[in-house]
């Protein structure tokens, strides 16, 4: 086993050595991927198209017709984020493709980049090789595939969330940083938990701040849909897609599949959302205790995820910061940390949720569904619970404070005193 650990040292120093290099391999086989099987970004074309519909007062009836089990495809997103995404309509649409297809595999070096500052806030050369290594082995990871496959916006408000997080120096960048990426979509503003468990009271407000003015703004430009969008649509999960799919890889879509459409009636259901609430406080308790900052976000993150209405698998990018802490972080040398990560790595990887929807598309009826189907659809729900353990344990005897705590950029003069207890 020494032998084995040792070995996988040296090929991971070897490799972070050419980090560099590493990742423009990654970016070079990715482009050849790209030319031999062109992507079909659906929800790129419906927020370039849907777009303009804010100034018109249609934006919510727009739809782009595909085909099952999600025939349609409706804006979904607050009247803000029409706003945002106005300047993406007169674009050629080839133009359009790569430059987003650009902006989202940086904001991918951003997520491991700030990832990696949150564990280890005085980077140096080696936390920059990494970032560039976890960026190219990233680059392959399903729920980044298939963000990049749809042109969605996942990588961006990550990138988002943790740059301010990571990078602000002051109580209103982060919470900005927050608000603006709840603004745009709405799961995003989990991380306003974050801000209260870690005490940045400030900040928390500033992220409240935010959002409320982003929706002012929205309602000044667009009242009709604004109203419309707050009043009925907020809670309508029905037009985001069926809840039963293996795409939707939430603790209810999970248990929809197993327990039937009636799956938040039973008892079991109330007894799952406790015990991954359970895991999830316990986690987030463990991390704050040793000043694990990445840690804790991670696990407001996958908590976020988890209960949900619905968190279709691309939404997980989040897999992306939890390999790193796994990989990186104060308990990498247990034995837990090491098979969470090979889980995260063989689910995303091996695409399991696209093989499943292959499946899952050629059945005949769904309901009920077929169990041999169900219980490997649940694979995101049982890596997000397998890191929740892994966080929540601790070195014995030891203390993770990975430098002092003067030296963090949060605890200076101009941000919250108050960060953590």
């Amino acid at each position: 086993m020494k032998t084995v650990s040792a070995r996988s040292r040296a090929i991971g120093t070897w490799l972070t050595d050419r980090a560099g290099r590493c990742l423009a391999f990654s970016l070079a086989l990715y482009a050849l991927v790209l030319a031999v099987h062109p992507p079909a970004p659906l929800d790129l074309r419906v927020y370039r198209e849907a777009a303009p519909h804010v100034l018109t007062g249609g934006l919510y009836d727009y739809a782009l017709h595909t085909g099952p089990p999600i025939p349609v495809l409706p804006f979904t997103y607050p009247p803000f984020a029409a706003l945002l995404f106005l300047p993406l309509s007169p674009l050629p649409w080839t133009v359009l493709l790569a430059l987003w297809q650009a902006i989202s595999v940086a904001a991918l070096v951003v997520v491991t980049a700030c990832a990696l500052r949150l564990l280890t806030p005085l980077p140096g050369r080696r936390t920059r090789d990494l970032a560039l290594l976890w960026a190219a082995v990233g680059l392959w990871l399903e729920p980044v595939r298939h963000t990049l496959d749809q042109g969605q916006v996942n990588l961006l408000l990550g990138a988002l969330v943790l740059g301010g997080l990571a990078l602000g120096r002051t109580a209103a960048g982060r919470g900005a940083a927050v608000g603006l990426a709840a603004a745009v979509k709405l799961t995003p503003a989990v991380a306003g938990l974050y801000l209260l468990a870690t005490r940045q009271w400030r900040a928390a407000a500033w992220a409240a701040a935010t959002g409320a003015a982003t929706v002012v703004l929205a309602w000044c430009v667009a009242p009709h849909q604004s109203a419309r969008y707050w009043t009925e649509l907020v809670t309508d999960t029905r037009r985001v897609g069926p809840v039963w799919t293996v795409r939707n890889q939430s603790l209810r879509g999970a248990l929809t599949r197993l327990l039937g459409p009636d799956a938040t009636a039973s008892p079991l259901w109330w007894t799952a959302l406790a015990g991954v609430t359970l895991a999830a406080a316990w986690a987030l308790r463990s991390c704050l205790r040793r000043r694990d900052l990445l840690g804790a976000l991670i696990a407001v993150e996958l908590y976020g995820l988890l209960v949900c209405p619905i968190s279709w698998s691309h939404h997980w990018i989040w897999c992306v910061p939890a390999m790193i802490w796994l990989a990186h972080g104060p308990c990498r040398a247990r034995t837990l940390s090491r098979v969470t990560l090979a889980a995260w790595a063989l689910v995303t990887v091996a695409r399991a949720v696209p093989r499943l929807t292959g499946v899952e598309d050629h059945l005949a009826r769904h309901d009920p569904y077929p169990a041999l189907l169900a219980w490997p659809g649940c694979v995101y729900a049982v890596c997000a619970v397998l890191t929740f353990l892994a966080l929540a344990r601790t070195e014995t005897g030891r203390r993770y404070v990975p430098v002092p705590a003067a030296a963090r950029p949060h605890d200076r003069p101009d941000s919250d005193r108050s960060l953590l207890p």
